[in-house]
């Protein structure tokens, strides 16, 4: 009791371990929910999962936009002006009393005309002319007074003039009108006062243009918008446009102000996602210790299950980070189709599950992940119901790809609603996920020397009778090799009756004997008319019969053969005694007193199905060559005889098998030893 007591203690530490370590070990390559981690260049995917604004915050533009807009501005901005309503009068009224009587009076007549039509048209100082000259449609801003009201008016300025080319108009209206051919610029008197009267008479308001200005400015520096809490700020795969670039910009500047904030956030990110691993891998558990309560208290299959589970978590969480739809390059449909090569069906759909939503936590779109992966998952696994050979992997992979094909256009449908917009490019994807599928057998060699199990593409190659270890058998024992073949032959059949490991029985039963190399001829099979017990004390012969075993586990261990092999050499014979030597020494012996223990085979006792199975069929087929008559009921006595009498003597008592499977056990004996031993026609002789 205390023994089990503290192996019941040590698989739960195991099992707890396993646990936190798996829980540690994907939220250590978990993206962080920390800002600090994120790193984002504009017009480039973003390569994290799905951010959601937990404050409120204002969207300001990014500095490069802001300067654009603000040179933007600062190009396209409209001066204000006054209109000085008596500068064109007093100018006028200036040039004539500085040339009255120093040119002739048409010349002047000429000039003041000029001088009030450049007036007519506007005259601006040189930087306004400038700031005009600039603009797609030369405009001024003009303030006017209506009724108490300053109101700005904006008024066309195409034909507005500086000074300087005020005057230039002048000059060559001068010229034309005096008729010269050639251009004489003004001289003397007239030129020097009509560089100083001609005044601006649309006046720059500096102050007004400042005010203006930076009223615009503020608007472009200010927010452009508000993000509430819960808004979709982006999400994996999205390109940063300019606007997401401000809003992460915006939002990540927000959190630095609220640091407190934002350390409890990121403390309950974590805790989420601590929590969400640790209730996947706990509904593992808890479908383990309801329904596979031999694979929930097997600590190696435990270690296989999570380890297995863990690492491919993490490679596809690496995977999603390394590229945008990295995640759809690795082969989920491998979770099942290994688990199923190890344990079972059940298990491997399970394992599927957990492991597709634990992944699902860096998935570019969730549910279309989920969906695809379990969808492919669900295929391998219904299509390879036993993996016994790698060409059944490549038969697999197409199923998996064509799954892979059909639920993508599907769920592409489903989200952009036109076969134009389906990104085609990601088959390609696909077709490589399966390729890789395609290999998965190494992943089986790889588990097989890891934890010490043995697929069934294993035992089928070690079935091959062309092998070395059997071709030896064959040529050294060939007796014993036909024995151990009808042995094979009646165990699989009673395996498959009750639902056992055929094809380990089939394997086991072939390699059961294969001690007997050693000495062959000590073996009643490889015996021709010599037997080299005559003349032996039954104690020695039962030592060189005994030996068989212990020989054998030795050639097994010599020859690498797995562990599950070296189980049938082990309990084929279980505990039992050699009987006959034993009886012999028994009646031999002057006081019937014999050591039991030297003639009992060293054990243990079959342990599970397939080896109960196969001692039984092991002493049935050898006992059955001594019959004199093959008539079903002789077969159906022997049968009953010699299983009745194993499980009479407790060999069965360690197996898990029932009294029912044992009774289907020997019922199929009974129809394979008839069908064997069934009786011939003679064929008549010629007269």
């Amino acid at each position: 009791m205390k023994k089990n007591k503290q192996l019941i203690t040590r698989q739960s530490l195991i099992r707890t371990a396993l646990m936190i370590g798996a829980v540690v070990l994907i939220l250590f390559v978990l993206p962080r929910a920390d800002r600090k981690s994120f790193n984002y260049t504009l017009n480039a995917p973003w390569e994290y999962p799905l951010l959601t604004a937990d404050i409120e915050f204002p969207i300001y533009r990014d500095s490069v936009t802001t300067r654009k807009l603000q040179d933007s501005i600062e190009r396209n901005f409209i001066p204000f002006v006054n209109l000085g309503g008596e500068i064109p009068e007093q100018s006028v009224a200036r040039f004539i009393k500085s040339v009255e009587g120093k040119i002739p009076f048409v010349e002047m007549e000429t000039i003041v005309k000029e001088l009030q039509t450049v007036y007519r048209r506007g005259i601006v100082d040189a930087e306004t002319y400038r700031r005009l000259r600039a603009l797609p449609v030369p405009k001024l801003r003009l303030f006017t007074s209506n009724e108490g009201t300053n109101t700005a008016e904006t008024i066309q300025a195409s034909d507005m003039l500086s000074p300087s080319k005020a005057y230039e108009y002048i000059d060559s209206m001068y010229n034309r009108a005096n008729d010269q051919q050639t251009d004489r610029p003004l001289e003397g008197e007239v030129a020097k006062a009509l560089n100083i009267c001609l005044t601006p008479n649309y006046i720059s308001d500096e102050e007004a243009d400042r005010k203006f200005m930076d009223e615009e400015l503020l608007i472009v520096k200010g927010a452009c918008g508000m993000m509430k809490p819960g808004q979709r700020i982006v999400d994996r795969g999205e390109i940063v446009t300019q606007q997401v670039y401000s809003n992460l910009n915006s939002y990540f500047e927000e959190l630095s102000k609220h640091s407190t904030e934002t350390k409890e956030t990121e403390g309950y990110h974590f805790l989420g996602h601590a929590l969400y691993v640790t209730l996947c891998f706990g509904m593992l558990y808890f479908f383990l210790a309801t329904y596979r309560r031999e694979f929930y208290d097997d600590a190696k299959k435990m270690v296989f299950l999570m380890t297995y589970i863990t690492l491919f978590s993490v490679f596809a969480i690496l995977m999603a980070a390394f590229s945008v739809n990295g995640i759809y390059l690795v082969p989920f449909a491998a979770v099942p189709v290994i688990i199923l090569v190890f344990l079972d069906s059940r298990t491997a759909i399970f394992s599927l599950l957990i492991t597709v939503m634990i992944c699902a936590l860096v998935a570019i779109r969730p549910l279309s992940f989920i969906f695809l992966e379990l969808m492919a998952g669900f295929v391998a696994a219904f299509s390879l119901d036993q993996l016994s050979q790698r060409s059944q992997l490549l038969r697999t992979a197409l199923y998996t790809l064509i799954t892979y094909v059909f639920g993508f256009t599907v769920m592409e449908l489903i989200y952009h609603g036109d076969v134009d917009l389906i990104q085609w490019r990601l088959l390609g994807i696909f077709a490589i996920n399966a390729v890789i599928l395609s290999f998965a057998y190494i992943l089986v060699l790889i588990v097989e020397r890891l934890f010490g199990f043995t697929s069934t593409v294993t035992l089928v190659e070690l079935s091959d009778i062309n092998n070395k270890i059997l071709r030896k058998l064959a040529e050294d024992a060939p007796g014993t090799f036909q024995h151990s073949m009808q042995v094979s032959t009646l165990a699989a059949e009673a395996a498959r009756a009750i639902g056992a490991n055929t094809q380990l029985v089939r394997t086991g039963a072939l390699y059961h004997d294969i001690g007997k190399m050693e000495s062959p001829i000590f073996f009643t099979e490889n015996q021709h008319g010599v037997n080299p017990h005559e003349g032996l004390n039954p104690e020695t012969s039962a030592q060189k019969i005994i030996s068989h075993v212990t020989g054998g586990l030795a050639l097994a261990a010599k020859w690498k053969l797995p562990r599950v092999i070296r189980d049938f050499i082990a309990e084929h014979h279980g505990k039992s005694v050699t009987r006959y030597f034993y009886n012999t020494a028994c009646n031999q012996s002057p006081d019937g007193k014999v050591d039991r223990a030297r003639f009992e085979y060293p054990g243990p006792n079959p342990q599970s199905k397939e080896t109960a199975i196969l001692m039984m069929a092991d002493a049935v087929e050898a006992a059955s060559r001594s019959l004199k008559d093959y008539t079903p009921e002789a077969i159906s006595a022997l049968v009953d005889k010699i299983v009745d009498g194993q499980a009479a003597e407790g060999m069965f008592k360690d197996a898990p098998i029932s009294y029912r499977d044992v009774e289907t056990v020997k019922d199929t004996f009974k129809k394979r030893l008839a069908t064997i031993y069934h009786s011939r026609i003679a064929y008549p002789e010629l007269h």
